[in-house]
């Protein structure tokens, strides 16, 4: 590789890191607009790409074409695409907002973790495996990153570095320490806290019916916190489309097809 490409190449991947690193600071920094920018951008996504694969699957589900066809894409499309834009925007709110700036420090670095590590799989993936980074981030990539946060989550909380709650804890703060009329914020951190009670308990029941490792594994993959993975997804497939075409653009002419 000329001394250009790896120059080029490293610019790249800097502004790639960059924007994760911007991502993951907006929704530490200011919860609201990254809720607003992530339902922007799954609808987005969503308006574009489920009427796509609509129209690719429907002969799979219909015996002949219709003219009806076309108006039921759009509808299911643009329906499917306005509720996954909604629970991403829930999924993002509930995420980032919360009063314990620690804790939230510490979701923050590893959302962009996330984000990285899965926006440089769909950069493989694209090249090796000629896929399209938006659409399968969009559709497939959900889950797996959800896991990952989850278990990240899972690792933070068992070393301490965010406080796990009981259920006995969140009774005493919901009778006597919350106000009448709790704020966003105030209404998100119980959340996280009933979540991560939540996940508590459903390891502990796995607990009395197998070994405690594997309870804590199978919770990992069952923690609410896997809907955070759908966010990540999100901007994993903007930052490598955007990546990739960078490279086919700037790359292309010093790199050959197969290298791109």
């Amino acid at each position: 590789m000329a001394p250009l490409q790896i120059l080029l190449n490293a610019l790249i991947m800097l502004a790639e890191l960059a924007a994760v690193v911007g991502v993951a600071y907006l929704g530490f920094a200011n919860p609201i607009a990254f809720t607003v920018l992530t339902a922007l951008l799954a609808l987005g996504l969503g308006l574009n790409m489920e009427a796509e694969r609509l129209r690719i699957e429907f002969p799979f589900y219909f015996e002949r074409t219709t003219a009806a066809r076309a108006w039921l894409v759009m509808f299911v499309g643009g329906l499917e695409a306005f509720l996954k834009a909604i629970l991403a925007a829930v999924a993002a709110l509930f995420t980032f907002s919360g009063t314990n700036h620690d804790r939230l420090f510490w979701l923050a670095c590893l959302f962009g973790l996330t984000v990285f590590i899965g926006a440089n799989i769909l950069r493989v993936m694209s090249r090796q495996l000629k896929a399209r980074p938006s659409r399968w981030g969009f559709f497939r990539l959900g889950s797996p990153l959800g896991v990952l946060f989850s278990a990240g989550l899972a690792m933070l909380a068992a070393v301490a570095i965010i406080p796990s709650s009981s259920i006995t804890d969140l009774g005493w703060k919901i009778m006597w320490d919350m106000p009448a009329k709790p704020s966003v914020n105030e209404v998100s951190e119980l959340v996280f806290q009933l979540k991560q009670a939540f996940d508590n308990f459903v390891v502990a029941v796995l607990g009395k019916l197998m070994s405690a490792d594997l309870a804590r594994l199978l919770g990992v993959f069952i923690s609410v916190n896997v809907l955070a993975g759908f966010v990540a997804a999100i901007y994993a497939a903007v930052i490598s489309s955007t990546v990739r075409s960078l490279e086919k653009r700037v790359l292309g002419n010093t790199m050959s097809s197969e290298q791109l």
